[in-house]
């Protein structure tokens, strides 16, 4: 494994000992020499040797010691960063590794189900075939923070930012709402949709997540500066329900693009407005402060805030 010679002066030198960045990754991920010791089926000095030796070859400091474990330093970052990936993949083919990963209890995660379903489990599946266990959940942003912060979770992904110091928080995908409804609606609202779309729409059956109407209220104060103030025709408590009674024509509605975007490219909805400022809403990865025991936690948290990235 060897670091770009165009990465600059900040880059750590070239490491070719793969067990050397293996115990590195072990302790990147559980946060202690103790707890990468466990893992790895080696004794606590070795762990603190090998990491000692690492750091002589990098000739940089990888992890800052604390009174309890140890915390990453921003080349630990990059080099973590670098090797995870290559050496996952290494692992799940020759089965080096694979009965510490088998002892690690499941990922608690959860977050709104639509999310889960579209992107999240699909970006941990390369994780669940090299061994991660995943139990997710799915509801409401508010009990699911309260549920995370007595323990009952490892992982959230909320809608909103949560407030306090309880809980920490960093962006991990915006999602984009969009106005739509089936072609035959568009169809008939055609002329209207192009001079007032609200006024248009006001016969049209509003299909809703909830009562309430969160996402379609803040697309009409964001969009049309203006209140929505007709009733549901259907609510339906997940989005995917939304967008299948919409599809088949049941009326109008408001979702995030990249839960439709399949729809909108087939022609099975179309948008009825294309605003050059769409509402944009801001996913969160929620945890607690604390270091978390379970160093699938953080390959879990790791590869959702890459996909994020990407």
């Amino acid at each position: 494994m060897r670091h770009r010679d165009s990465d600059g002066p900040g880059a750590a030198a070239p490491v070719s000992d793969l067990n050397l960045l293996r115990t590195f990754l072990a302790v990147y991920r559980s946060g202690s020499f103790t707890a990468a010791a466990g893992l790895l089926g080696l004794s606590q000095p070795t762990v603190t040797t090998q990491i000692r030796s690492l750091e002589r070859q990098t000739g940089r400091e990888l992890f800052e010691r604390l009174p309890r474990g140890v915390a990453p330093t921003l080349v630990a970052h990059d080099l973590a960063t670098r090797v995870a990936a290559p050496l996952d993949a290494l692992a799940a083919a020759t089965g080096v590794g694979a009965a510490a990963t088998e002892r690690q209890a499941p990922v608690h995660l959860a977050g709104p189900a639509e999310l889960l379903c579209a992107r999240v489990l699909p970006t941990l599946a390369p994780l669940v075939r090299d061994g991660v266990r995943l139990r997710v959940s799915s509801g409401l942003t508010d009990p699911l923070l309260d549920e995370l912060r007595t323990g009952r979770h490892d992982l959230v992904i909320a809608t909103v930012r949560p407030r306090g110091r309880a809980l920490t928080a960093v962006p991990l995908m915006d999602e984009e709402f969009v106005l739509v409804a089936a072609p035959s609606w568009a169809e008939r609202l055609e002329e209207g949709l192009t001079t007032d779309c609200p006024a248009a729409l006001r016969p049209v059956p509003l299909v809703a997540y909830a009562e309430d109407l969160p996402i379609a209220r803040r697309y009409w104060r964001h969009v049309f500066g203006t209140r929505l103030s007709c009733p549901a025709a259907v609510t339906v408590p997940d989005l995917r329900g939304v967008l299948a009674a919409v599809a088949a024509g049941a009326g109008f509605t408001v979702l995030p693009r990249y839960l439709c975007q399949d729809e909108l490219a087939s022609g099975i909805l179309v948008p009825l407005h294309e605003p050059e400022d769409p509402p944009i809403n801001t996913a969160y990865l929620v945890q607690r402060p604390d270091r978390p025991d379970n160093p699938d936690v953080v390959r879990v948290r790791d590869a959702l805030l890459a996909a994020g990235r990407a």
